[in-house]
């Protein structure tokens, strides 16, 4: 009989053990389990104005999400023009329960929509819808996942009186560096570019090659820069002829030809450009043209002629090489008509008309009167003033 009693035990202890093994060696699967959905009201449509683009457009708010076990659960705004999310972007993302976006992102999402308040273009509308839809995830294993319901959002662009300018998030950017020498690493004389276009920043600079420069978004505040590496991790295409500076603070490098330029952000496109200078203010023209052998970069001809665009009132300017290497080489003339030999104003007309000019600029004396550079072989900035009458190298 004890023995009987004897093997009982221990066959109950086996059991028990294998048991405990068991136990040991389970795992636990995260399983979706119920739904995700926003919690917040949404309004019937959402006016978007630039005066307001620092407000809250909308903060989105949603239930725990529930995946059966006790992990980490994370979240992903995400948006989409369409509407089927095929051209699906990541708004944001976070671990807590809530997401604001303000009225300047709501302006951008606008304008990729290619929504406009213009009353005079019929054929583009100021209303339309932008979706958003909430992903939530399980710690590091971001292939279980709950969606939520697609919820488009009205965006009202009101219509234009004719009085209003383009639409961007702010005002302008800022830009300061040795790179923009107009400028140089302080805020006493930082380069603007304003808003020229809808979510585009705009403005002819003058770059210094291999020279750096940052944006901000806020003047004479270092905390609000915005540098190499924060454009391309926004999935910015920028422009070959800057790079990561790789200093401090990762700044923009120009690698490109000391000079003038239009240098354009545009925040729909995501891309960061360089282009020949725009006429910016009102003049008689849009530029004035230089030819001659004096102006390197030209010679005469007009395959390559050095242009000087309106900038101001009354103000051509722009970047100009120009050589002194003796006699008729150093000669070169003003032109109001790119490629037209008749639009020539040599240096008897502005003398005559009055103008003031650099020292380093005199009368060619030769059969047409050209200006001639008396100065020292470089790069200038020159401006040509037909308000103040004066004509500058710098």
């Amino acid at each position: 009989m004890k023995t009987i009693k004897f093997l009982a035990l221990l066959l109950i202890t086996v059991i028990g053990f294998n048991a405990c093994e068991s136990d040991d060696s389970l795992t636990y699967t995260a399983q979706p389990n119920g739904e995700l959905a926003f919690s917040n009201s949404f309004l019937s449509e959402y006016i978007l104005t630039p005066a307001a683009s620092g407000n809250l457009g909308e903060r989105f708010t949603w239930n725990d999400a529930d995946f059966d076990v006790e992990t980490e659960i994370n979240y992903e705004l995400q948006k989409s023009i369409t509407g089927d999310f095929t051209d699906m972007e990541l708004v944001g993302s976070t671990n807590q329960n809530a997401y604001a976006i303000t009225i300047g992102d709501m302006l951008q999402y606008a304008a990729e929509a290619g929504l406009d308040n213009d009353a005079s273009t019929a054929d583009i509308p100021n209303t339309g819808n932008v979706y958003f839809r909430l992903r939530a995830s399980v710690g590091t294993d971001s292939s279980v996942e709950l969606m939520s319901e697609t919820q488009a959002l009205v965006l009202v662009l009101p219509e234009s009186t004719g009085n209003e300018g383009p639409v961007c998030e702010l005002d302008q950017l800022w830009a300061v560096g040795a790179g923009l020498p107009d400028a140089g690493w302080g805020w006493d004389t930082p380069v603007s570019l304003p808003c020229t276009g809808n979510g585009i920043y705009s403005w002819n600079v003058n770059l210094l090659n291999a020279e750096a420069f940052r944006f901000f978004t806020s003047e004479g505040d270092w905390g609000s820069g915005q540098n190499f590496p924060y454009f391309i991790g926004e999935g910015y295409t920028i422009d070959s002829n800057f790079e990561d500076a790789l200093d401090d603070d990762n700044n923009f490098r120009f690698l490109g030809t000391t000079g003038y330029y239009n240098l354009m952000v545009n925040t729909v496109d995501k891309t960061i450009t360089l282009g020949n200078p725009q006429a910016t203010g009102n003049c008689e023209y849009d530029q004035l043209w230089v030819v001659g052998a004096g102006a390197v970069d030209a010679g005469w001809g007009w395959t390559s002629p050095v242009q000087l665009v309106c900038t101001g009132e009354g103000i051509y300017s722009g970047s100009i090489n120009l050589q002194n290497i003796g006699g008729a080489d150093n000669n070169f003339r003003f032109f109001t008509v790119e490629g037209d030999w008749g639009s020539g104003q040599n240096f008897p007309y502005y003398a005559d008309a009055g103008y003031t000019m650099s020292s380093n600029l005199e009368n060619a004396l030769d059969d047409d009167s050209n200006f001639a550079f008396n100065g020292t072989t470089g790069s200038y900035f020159i401006t040509i003033d037909t308000v103040a009458l004066t004509i500058t190298l710098e």
